[in-house]
């Protein structure tokens, strides 16, 4: 699992990791029962405070996608509760991110270009 927090970015650093997770799971990247690092030790690896990774292991617990089992630590439980974008729509992201990575665009130039392209077809 291969999980980067981006200081720089406008999202707060324990949202960052509660979208690369959910991500990873509905990408079938991370499944049901897989264990996720210690709150240490991935507050260590991307140099966070303990409290901003565990917030967002509290968020995933909250939609279901992560159950905390105290000492014996945190497991992937599912997709999160609630509607799943559409196929179309997940097919549609991956062909845009292949493309943008051939590009060598980061994740949130990315992101960017999808937030000004949507703000424009809402506006048209």
């Amino acid at each position: 699992m291969n999980l980067e927090v981006d200081p720089d970015a406008p999202v707060p650093p324990y949202e960052q990791l509660r979208q690369q997770i959910t991500a990873l799971v509905l990408a079938g990247a991370l499944a049901r029962g897989d264990r996720l690092p210690s709150i240490r030790q991935l507050a260590n690896d991307l140099g966070l405070a303990g409290g901003t990774v565990a917030r967002a292991y509290r968020e995933l617990e909250a939609e279901g996608v992560v159950a905390s089992r105290g000492r014996h630590g945190t497991a992937i439980q599912g997709p999160p509760r609630g509607p799943a974008p559409p196929p179309m729509l997940i097919d549609a992201a991956r062909a845009y991110a292949d493309q943008a990575s051939r590009t060598g665009a980061s994740l949130e130039d990315a992101l960017t270009a999808v937030r000004v392209a949507f703000a424009t077809t809402r506006t048209a």
